[in-house]
Parts: C-alpha cells; sequence; structure tokens
C-alpha cells in the first residue's frame, strides 16, 4: 500500500511539527507552577464540561473556571505570531480554524457559566497566575 501524501513540506518539517507537544510544555509547567505557589489546586488536561470535546489546560471545577495557555504561533498572537514563509495558505488556515474553534469554545463554556481565561505563551506567568488567582477566589465566594 503506498504511503499517503505528508501535508508538511519536507520531511525535516514533518519531524519538527510531530514533536510538537500537546500538554506540559515550558510556557504550560511555568503557569502551573506559579499558580499552584499562589496555593491554587487544579485539574490539568481536563474537559470542563463533558459534551465539549475541548481540553483546558487548567480546570478549576468548583469556581468553573478553565484556563488555557495558547502558543503565540498556533493561535495566532497578534503581537508574536509570524505567517509561514513555506506553505503559507495551509498554515495560515490553521491558524485561522484554531482561532475560529477557540472563539467557539470560549462560547459554549461561558453558555455553561464558565468563566474562560487565555494566557499567551509570552505572558509573565506569575503575573497571569495573579490574575487566574482572582478570577477564582472571587468566583468561590
Amino acid at each position: 500500500m503506498p504511503e499517503a501524501k505528508s501535508w508538511a513540506s519536507s520531511p525535516a518539517v514533518r519531524s519538527v511539527m510531530k514533536a510538537n507537544r500537546g500538554r506540559d510544555t515550558r510556557p504550560e509547567l511555568a503557569l502551573r507552577s506559579a499558580v499552584h505557589a499562589l496555593g491554587l489546586r487544579y485539574r490539568v488536561d481536563r474537559r470542563p464540561i463533558s459534551q465539549l470535546r475541548r481540553r483546558a489546560d487548567l480546570v478549576f471545577t468548583s469556581a468553573k473556571v478553565a484556563v488555557f495557555s495558547d502558543g503565540c504561533y498556533w493561535h495566532g498572537c497578534p503581537d508574536h505570531h509570524r505567517p509561514a514563509k513555506r506553505n503559507n495558505e495551509f498554515w495560515s488556515e490553521k491558524i485561522r480554524t484554531n482561532q475560529a474553534r477557540d472563539r467557539e469554545t470560549d462560547r459554549a463554556l461561558s453558555d455553561e457559566g464558565w468563566v474562560v481565561i487565555r494566557v499567551w505563551e509570552h505572558e509573565d506567568p506569575r503575573a497571569a497566575a495573579e490574575r487566574i488567582a482572582e478570577v477564582v477566589r472571587s468566583r468561590r465566594t
């Protein structure tokens, strides 16, 4: 059986893209550490609501707060995203699709009474943790 044509522009690109992690990235681990240092406990890589096939990076179940640690490239950060030089049409569409899915996720969770916090990978983890703690604590009282 012949091998299917890869979406990658070269074997090297395919190798790099396959190595990208879906969880436990350096920015996510730094954020989790900063949130934990503030005394907050959370679930990791969980669905906030079972009927939505989306997983949040941090989930505060009782407070109904879902935190997403978004990569600047994959989620189209307005400050740091740089379009791909190769296969630009494919990657631009991929980023647009990711952004649309993010908006749909935010809307679905909000409709169910959840607060969504999105943290860009370039944000200071301590400042983001403070922002998260403020929201979580205000929802618990």
